[in-house]
């Protein structure tokens, strides 16, 4: 039987798996975790609205009754392309005869000094933890300090103007106010300040003016300071600086300044990578010189034309979504089954759903691929519906769609619970790097790593 092995099993490889299910090719899906995690509601974890459960999901219960498919629990580290096998940590190698690379993204740092080490990135489930407990135990320390206003304990800045960036500052707000009103804490919570800081002009940029324009009304409307045109120039254990030469005392910096497929297994298996260490791919989504090989999803430069000719770093891509992963892993799939029908295969085409991002409570913006936007409550509604319709698992639905209605009755929380143990300490005193306590995370990140990266 043609062996399929799927390195792994975010939004694309679940995708190429699920299209494979029940054909008549074996699969072994390959991943360092052993649950799938919906990345679009980390940032609710990270803000103490969702369990880690609520949006995470064991790989081998979505396939336990696929008769073709194993799940195999372990971290790659590299391809022999000669012996077609699929490098592991722990089982030598595992044999192939079509691969798809689905090995996502991971934190970008962009070289600034101390990004890495002493701010907060938020990719993974256990970045989401980390943080969680962090914004917890600073609010926690505060209540206990007789001055929380001195070291910047009460300023929290998120880094990119992005999706993800508007989306914690807006939970973040939202946290806030939830402490003020239900937790009963002694200091003056009001003081704490909430900065989010870009490069760029204006948020949401691959979004409309006009949707730019509400998520900035919204966010100031409810407390958030927007720094525009800056860049972070470095970060240390007592706070950060910026090119302008402003410095900002803070132990809490949120990193979403944008994601990097250096450092992940993509970049380990010997093939040409372009801008952000994708993985140059053809048209067709094949990998150029490797018979039967496929990269998909963030780990791959998908060239956003379709064209006939050899693929070029300069041309453009598709972009890092959900979407375009859902939609390569599926066409991947079909691809493997089309080759050994000896059917030609077909190139890429990327169909755009429109993007998303929700500012908090009772705000959203949504954009069409025509460019038509809404925003406000139906724009939420539109965004709470979507991410149901994609969240993995009925349980998941139920709570979350469960805690959400809570939440919007009785504009409460989740559960705003310390895990780790751990005590407040400023980010520069931990014993690890922020975010980074486990080695290994789901998007395959290759131990050890470059702090640089």
């Amino acid at each position: 039987m043609h062996r399929v092995v799927i390195v792994g099993a975010g939004f694309g490889g679940l995708a190429a798996a699920r299209r494979l299910r029940n054909t008549a090719v074996h699969v072994t899906v390959v991943d360092q975790r052993n649950f799938h995690t919906f990345q679009p509601l980390l940032y609710e974890v990270a803000t103490a609205g969702l369990e880690s459960g609520d949006v995470a999901y064991p790989i081998r219960s979505m396939f336990g009754k696929a008769d073709n498919i194993d799940f195999h629990y372990d971290a790659v580290t590299g391809v022999d392309w000669e012996q077609r096998q699929l490098l592991t940590s722990s089982t030598g190698g595992i044999p192939f005869d079509s691969l798809i690379v689905a090995s996502g993204a991971t934190a970008a740092f962009f070289r600034i000094p101390g990004a890495h080490e002493f701010s907060y990135p938020l990719y993974t489930l256990t970045d989401a933890r980390t943080l969680r407990d962090h914004v917890l135990a600073t609010l926690e320390a505060a209540d206990n300090s007789p001055d929380p206003d001195t070291n910047g304990m009460l300023n929290f800045v998120v880094v990119g103007g992005g999706a993800t960036g508007v989306e914690v500052a807006g939970a973040l707000a939202e946290l806030k106010d939830i402490s003020r009103r239900h937790d009963g804490f002694r200091f003056d919570i009001t003081k704490a300040r909430i900065i989010l800081i870009d490069g760029e002009e204006r948020l949401l940029t691959p979004f409309k003016e006009s949707a730019s324009s509400y998520a900035a009304h919204t966010l100031e409307r409810r407390g958030i300071e927007l720094w525009f045109g800056r860049m972070v120039k470095s970060i240390t254990s007592e706070g950060l600086e910026l090119d302008d030469g402003t410095t900002v005392a803070t132990q809490t910096v949120v990193w979403a300044g944008g994601v990097t497929v250096e450092g992940t297994v993509a970049a380990a298996i010997g093939c040409p990578t372009a801008r952000g260490g994708r993985l140059v791919v053809n048209p067709d989504l094949t990998i150029p010189g490797q018979h039967g090989a496929y990269a998909i999803g963030d780990a791959a430069a998908i060239p956003l034309v379709a064209k006939k000719a050899e693929p070029s770093e300069n041309d453009p891509t598709c972009p890092q979504l959900a979407q375009v992963a859902i939609q390569s892993g599926k066409h991947a799939a079909e691809q493997i089954l089309r080759s050994l029908k000896g059917e030609e295969l077909p190139v890429f085409h990327y169909f755009d759903k429109g993007i998303m991002a929700t500012i908090g409570r009772k705000a959203a913006v949504a954009q069409f691929p025509k460019g038509q936007v809404i925003k406000g409550t139906l724009g939420w509604l539109s965004w709470l519906g979507l991410h149901l319709v994609y969240l993995v698992g009925f349980r998941n639905k139920l709570v979350v769609l469960i805690n959400w209605t809570w939440r919007y009755l009785s504009w409460g929380s989740g559960p705003r619970l310390i895990v780790s143990g751990a005590r407040y300490a400023p980010v520069g005193d931990a014993a690890e790097p922020p975010g980074f306590a486990d080695p290994y995370d789901p998007h395959l990140r290759l131990p050890p790593v470059d702090p640089a990266t």
